[in-house]
């Protein structure tokens, strides 16, 4: 498969939003894995990058993204960068992206490719997702490609009036939530989309 193709797969299975699938097929994913799958990346497909991690499907990574409902002007926060695929996909939709990943090794080699393909609107840091990044909130958009234990109130307090967290939440069996914060209160939507994601380290872990 090519990026063409690849755009192809994820408009068949229901991905409509025009500047989300302009970024996949822009963001080079065979830039975001080892060398040994580079013949796999634009397949419809997770693959591993090392540290018990794995780069998110593509159609997961754009059907996340679309249920953000971002505007181009968005701020949003982006929870375990991983390879850091997610976020250079977001960086072509949006104008801020803010990640964050636990991992060393991880976020250094996603910091030299987002360098690598000039993603000056990406900043990035060492840290434990379930806190989030308080002093860079409020934010537009916030979206974890790791599985809480549930929905983490910390990030639901960074969301701005009308913004959306959208996550994995469960251990054994998982759930994909959408988080919407307005004035009348949070409201949680679960979306009819089964997942199986890594699971949330760190804070995440304590009972």
């Amino acid at each position: 498969m090519d990026a063409i193709d690849l755009v192809g797969t994820l408009r068949a299975q229901g991905i409509h939003d025009e500047r989300v699938l302009r970024a996949i097929a822009e963001v080079p994913r065979h830039r975001f894995v080892p060398a040994e799958y580079a013949e796999l990346a634009w397949d419809d497909r997770p693959l591993p990058i090392g540290h018990g991690q794995t780069i998110s499907q593509p159609f997961v990574v754009a059907f996340m993204i679309q249920a953000l409902g971002l505007g181009e002007g968005a701020r949003v926060l982006d929870v375990g960068t991983g390879s850091g695929y997610q976020a250079a996909v977001l960086a072509r939709v949006c104008r801020e992206v803010y990640t964050i990943e636990i991992v060393a090794p991880l976020l250094e080699l996603a910091r030299e490719r987002f360098t690598l393909l000039g993603l000056t609107n990406v900043q990035s840091r060492l840290g434990d997702g379930w806190g989030g990044w308080p002093e860079a909130a409020s934010f537009d958009g916030l979206v974890s490609a790791s599985a809480a234990p549930r929905v983490p109130e910390p990030l639901v307090a960074q969301l701005a009036h009308g913004a959306r967290l959208v996550l994995p939440v469960g251990e054994e069996e998982q759930r994909l939530v959408v988080v919407r914060r307005s004035l009348d209160g949070v409201a949680e939507v679960e979306l009819s989309l089964p997942v199986h994601f890594v699971r949330m380290t760190g804070e995440a872990e304590r009972p």
